[in-house]
Parts: C-alpha cells; sequence; structure tokens
C-alpha cells in the first residue's frame, strides 16, 4: 500500500487535496503538527506519530478520540526527528512508496535531515520522494528514466549524497554527461532541462539527490 506522511513543515492545501483525491487508499501517517493540516481539511489518519509539543491540544484530544487512529508518542528528548520515525513506521508498514509533504519550511535544518533520512527508504528499495509546490526531491542509486511529460517542473537537479558519485551518464538532458564524477561540493548538477521525451540518469557508484523543481 503506498503511505502518504504529512509532516509539521508548509503544505500546499491544494497539494494535500490532489493526493487525497488521487490516492484514497493511501495509508495516512500524521507527525505531529501535520495532524493540524489533516483536521482543517477533515482528513482521518491512520497513524500519528511525535512527541505532540508543537500541536494544538484541543485537535490532539479531537483525534485521540478515534479508536481507529494509532498514536506513536515519543520522549521529545529523542534520537530520530518526528519525520525520521514516520518513515520507518512506513517502512515497518511494508509500504509500496512513499510521499511526504511538509517535509520543507522555513527551519533548513529540518530541510535538509529530511532529505538525507530518504536513504533509509532507498535502502528498503521503497520508492519515497518529498514533494511541495516547486519541488520533488528523491534519491537513486542506479539507472533511472524521466519523462518530460510527467515531471514537477523544468528544471532537474543532480546533487551527490554521497562524497562522491561516479559514473553518471544523462542522456536526453539539454546538458548530456558521459561516465562523470561528481564529487560533493560541486555544482555543475544543478538546472538542467529535459529535451527529449524521455531522458535516463545513470549511475556507476554513490548516491545522487535528484530535484525536479520549478520557479
Amino acid at each position: 500500500m503506498e503511505t502518504l506522511i504529512v509532516a509539521g513543515g508548509e503544505i500546499d492545501k491544494n497539494d494535500l487535496r490532489k493526493y487525497r483525491r488521487e490516492h484514497e487508499g493511501y495509508n495516512i501517517i500524521a507527525v505531529d503538527k501535520g495532524l493540524e493540516e489533516l483536521e482543517r481539511e477533515n482528513i482521518i489518519p491512520n497513524h500519528v506519530v511525535g512527541d505532540f509539543d508543537s500541536i494544538s491540544k484541543k485537535i490532539l484530544k479531537h483525534y485521540q478520540s478515534n479508536s481507529q487512529i494509532i498514536f506513536h508518542k515519543y520522549n521529545p528528548e529523542k534520537d530520530n526527528t518526528d519525520t525520521d520515525i514516520a518513515i520507518q513506521l512506513a517502512i515497518q508498514l511494508q509500504s509500496s512508496s512513499i510521499i511526504i509533504i511538509g517535509a520543507l519550511g522555513k527551519r533548513m535544518d529540518h530541510a535538509i535531515a529530511n532529505i538525507h533520512i530518504l536513504k533509509k527508504a532507498l535502502d528498503a528499495k521503497i520508492p519515497c520522494q518529498i514533494v511541495d509546490a516547486y519541488n520533488k526531491i528523491y534519491l537513486i542509486k542506479e539507472k533511472y528514466t524521466l519523462y518530460k511529460d510527467a515531471i514537477h517542473g523544468k528544471y532537474i537537479s543532480l546533487i551527490p549524497l554521497t562524497t562522491e558519485v561516479k559514473g553518471i551518464t544523462l542522456k536526453g538532458f539539454k546538458y548530456p554527461l558521459e561516465k562523470y564524477s561528481l564529487p560533493i561540493g560541486v555544482s555543475l548538477g544543478i538546472s538542467n532541462e529535459i529535451v527529449e521525451e524521455e531522458a535516463t540518469i545513470e549511475l556507476e557508484e554513490g548516491i545522487l539527490i535528484v530535484i525536479e523543481s520549478r520557479d
């Protein structure tokens, strides 16, 4: 089953409505303050995770009265972020894919951490992406195909997650590459564009952050 994680960052209500409409069978995990966004749209999650230090007590009490919702409460002084815990739960639930909204926002430390913890889903071989109004972010470590009519935005950026990503070959892009090694700290992979109906990213070693974005 697909899983939608609703975190506590900035959420476009149209995105939330879109995922609810297009993927009605989603397993929904609310992450702490993300529960407030669900309440505004009258959406009932399957699970709620967090330390519940930033959510309205009234909204929390309202959802706790629903015996069908499973709550996972953690001590605020914990080693993992709430979103990290939600991803681990989605993996335990044997999700076929994971979409995370509300994982980006004003707190850059949380945003960067949320991108890094996508690796847990990658290691579990579960497609996982962070999505907001302007970006779709995911990790790859093997050949990946993108379709021009299905991308989130016109710009495709590739950023190393590992110290170096070796043997990158890009086909169907405005700026192609042939077995190029991209080290961390180099901006060469920013703002490429797809110029054919489909484009492929191949790599021999390492992990890439892929960001489909629009202005």
